[in-house]
């Protein structure tokens, strides 16, 4: 029978072999935003910041620092209410009044809050 002595050498191989097993799963969970919303938050962002190498960077800068906030399915949630809060009528103004829609645009502003002092 082989017995294994457990040194602070073989418990830190331990470690270091579950960490870099899970981390695949890690960056997934950190990068959870599809590349085409992403385009999509920066080709907006360059639009209204004048469409230059230096926007292209701030706007990339911006989303990364929103991805890192905010869950992707928040991110949804709280575009979706950003867009129909604009519009005119009972749907729009049920949205206006709901407090789980405010919650939700309240999370996505202080996100965009934060990416504009980190990023411009």
């Amino acid at each position: 029978m082989i017995v294994v002595r457990k040194t602070p050498v073989v418990f830190a191989a331990r470690v270091l072999a579950a960490t870099v097993l899970a981390a695949p799963s890690l960056a997934a969970d950190l990068n959870d935003y599809p590349t085409s919303v992403r385009a999509d938050y920066v080709f907006g962002c360059m639009k209204a910041n004048g469409d230059t190498r230096q926007s292209l960077e701030q706007c990339s800068c911006s989303i990364d620092v929103i991805a890192a906030i905010l869950p992707y399915d928040k991110y949804v949630s709280a575009e979706t209410v950003a867009s129909v809060t604009q519009q005119a009528g009972q749907i729009g103004n049920m949205f206006r009044n709901s407090a789980l829609a405010r919650d939700a645009l309240d999370e996505l502003r202080r996100a965009q809050a934060e990416a504009q002092v980190r990023c411009f």
